[in-house]
């Protein structure tokens, strides 16, 4: 009796250490990123600290959805990657939890104002112009002009030749959405975008789809953030980059905890450590040419230089709060994806 007792006794430790193990040191990580970014992200935490990540890669509009959806019983544990404006709607909405990191001393003034302009809620990371970029040889073999500006994408004879993302569901093409409202007001920016669908092929779900479609051939001209376009080029496929004639929006990438995660010190320990140079410097490994946001992390040459782009003096807070996305999301359903093509 006695040694079923201790045997019974042994087992219920195991199971106690057993269960103990299980919900300790991991890490739920919703990455919006390039999806090879967001594995190389997750292993190398994993090799670093020795901590269990379990990545899930959907853009950041979708991102933002599950993260509400899942609002009252949260599980993800950090957000990472994705443009700033769907974080900073969830820091509105408090989706995210406020942190200050130790590494903030290391980073550039634009990561740091994105976070206090969000209750430090979110973070920047890195960040892109937004332009496009096209298959050179589809465009020969077309006889189309080569595009420099936003106006030339209307002109008839890129008729089926353009592919953007959906913006309820990329951030990339919410920033475009909100890009062409500012850079030519709002009506003239609708105006824009009715114009512009006219000429869409396909609205895709992620926003760097367009210029991989362009890259492999099946699409001429691409909406996207330059870095995505750069990527294609460098990859060796037949894609130029253009940086519009009348100026762009651009992002930053950020990065949030998520109210309730319940596994709150590891997400603090992911956040610190995205935040080093030497996890910046990954991106290098992988081909993403975003500028990042740790003033010691490299900068590939082959990135776009910010400093020779025209950018808008992007409103962040404005366009990334909950009620102005809302609002163009809905008017660009109701105005915009309705129009016959």
């Amino acid at each position: 009796m006695k040694r079923i007792n201790l045997i019974a006794f042994s087992s219920l430790i195991a199971i106690a250490a057993s269960a103990t193990a299980a919900s300790a040191d991991k890490l739920t990580l919703y990455c919006s990123a390039q999806e090879d970014w967001c594995q190389l992200m997750a292993r190398s935490f994993e090799d670093a600290t020795g901590i269990d990540v379990n990545m899930t890669r959907k853009s950041s509009g979708e991102t933002f959805a599950q993260v509400k959806a899942e609002s009252s019983n949260p599980k993800g544990d950090v957000w990472w990657g994705g443009t700033g404006d769907p974080h900073l709607q969830a820091a509105e909405e408090n989706l995210t939890e406020s942190y200050m990191s130790p590494m903030r001393d290391q980073l550039h003034d634009w990561a740091i104002s994105q976070a206090e302009g969000a209750d430090n809620k979110t973070i920047g990371i890195y960040s892109g112009a937004l332009g496009y970029g096209y298959n050179t040889d589809l465009l020969a073999a077309n006889n189309l002009p080569e595009p420099s500006c936003w106006r030339d994408l209307l002109k008839p004879e890129y008729k089926g030749h353009v592919q953007m993302a959906n913006p309820n569901s990329s951030g990339t093409a919410y920033t475009t959405l909100a890009s062409m409202v500012q850079l030519f007001g709002e009506e003239e920016g609708f105006e824009f975008m009715k114009g512009l669908h006219s000429n869409i092929n396909q609205y895709t779900k992620s926003g760097s789809a367009p210029i991989k479609a362009a890259g492999r051939g099946e699409n001429t001209i691409g909406i996207v953030f330059m870095h995505d376009a750069v990527k294609q080029a460098v990859s060796g496929f037949p894609v130029k980059v253009v940086a519009p004639c009348e100026g762009t929006g651009y992002e930053i990438g950020s990065m949030s905890i998520i109210s309730g995660a319940r596994n709150m010190d590891e997400a603090k320990k992911f956040y610190d450590w995205a935040l080093s140079a030497d996890a910046q410097n990954l991106a290098l490994q992988v081909n993403a040419f975003q500028v990042p946001s740790n003033r010691g992390a490299e900068t590939s040459p082959s990135a776009p230089d910010m400093s020779t782009i025209k950018l808008i003096d992007y409103d962040f807070k404005t366009y990334g709060s909950s009620d102005e996305r809302k609002r163009l999301l809905q008017r660009w359903d109701e105005d915009v994806s309705t129009l016959p093509q």
